[in-house]
């Protein structure tokens, strides 16, 4: 037997032992004393928990850079009878990361996809114009949205509701920051090393999201998802026949500005940012 069977063994025995880690209950991780003054980012979250698994560019910027993050819960999730109890979970998982929370309504905004953009108009606009006022509220530096082609019907509605509601403010601007979770983007052009530290901290505040992670324990895959996403950001990102970063993990998204009502290509080729340097450098 190779040593590559038993890699493979040390890894189903990982996941193994995962399964059996608490579930939240964690004290708060340490985070920076943010000023209210500072750079603001939004993350626009179609579910609870998106927040967290897109998020580490995020935590870096929280902890390198000092910026405020600020998860907008666009839904509360589709199951009504869930919808408070996934609040709760996302509450205290935001407590634990050190990213502040806003509600769009009581219950999250409803039926956030294409087919009600394009068969309810009016219930549609009702939704842009919530996201519009946190835009105007928050002037983000930076806001987090889901790719456009994110399979998830909620995701692919976020992407559009976010696009329709900057295209309601004119001569606003901002860096947008395009993620992935169901299905990959065929166009990043950032990639974003983390460390087993950062891994840690969005895999203990995911944890705080019990109902969800005893339904289909995603938290346990994320470091296989981060360790694949080297892979190919190495070639889609870094070039194709290129050589790949020693990093371990890291998350890709799609770095563009908004200006003028329409996405701006704000770097030429991809950029990787490793471990050493601030994310703040992304914004210089």
């Amino acid at each position: 037997m190779s040593q590559y069977f038993k890699l493979a063994e040390d890894f189903a025995r990982l996941l193994e032992a995962g399964k059996h880690l608490p579930l939240g209950n964690f004290p708060p991780q340490s985070r920076p004393a943010v000023a209210a003054e500072a750079p603001v980012a939004l993350i626009f979250s179609p579910h609870p928990d998106d927040e967290v698994i897109i998020g580490g560019l995020a935590l870096r910027l929280l902890r390198e850079a000092d910026w405020r993050i600020i998860n907008v819960a666009v839904t509360q999730g589709s199951n009504r009878t869930r919808q408070a109890a996934r609040w709760n979970e996302l509450r205290d998982c935001c407590k634990n990361i050190g990213f502040e929370l806003v509600a769009t309504a009581p219950q999250g905004l409803e039926k956030i996809n294409l087919k009600t953009r394009q068969a309810d108009p009016r219930h549609w606009e009702g939704c842009v114009a919530v996201i519009a006022g946190l835009l105007r509220q928050h002037a983000p530096r930076a806001i987090f949205f889901p790719h456009d082609n994110d399979w998830n019907s909620s995701h692919i509605g976020t992407h559009h509701l976010v696009v329709d509601a900057l295209n309601t403010l004119p001569d606003f601007s901002t860096c947008t920051i395009e993620t992935e979770f169901w299905a990959a983007m065929t166009t990043p052009n950032l990639m974003v090393e983390l460390n087993a530290q950062h891994l840690g901290s969005l895999m203990t505040a995911l944890s705080f999201h019990v109902g969800e992670v005893q339904r289909n324990p995603y938290h346990l895959s994320l470091p296989a998802w981060m360790s694949d996403n080297v892979r190919r950001g190495s070639e889609i990102v870094g070039g194709q026949g290129g050589v790949a970063p020693d990093f371990t993990f890291a998350t890709l998204y799609r770095l563009r500005q908004w200006q003028q009502r329409g996405f701006v290509d704000c770097q030429p080729g991809g950029r990787t940012l490793a471990c050493g340097v601030s994310a703040a450098d992304l914004f210089a």
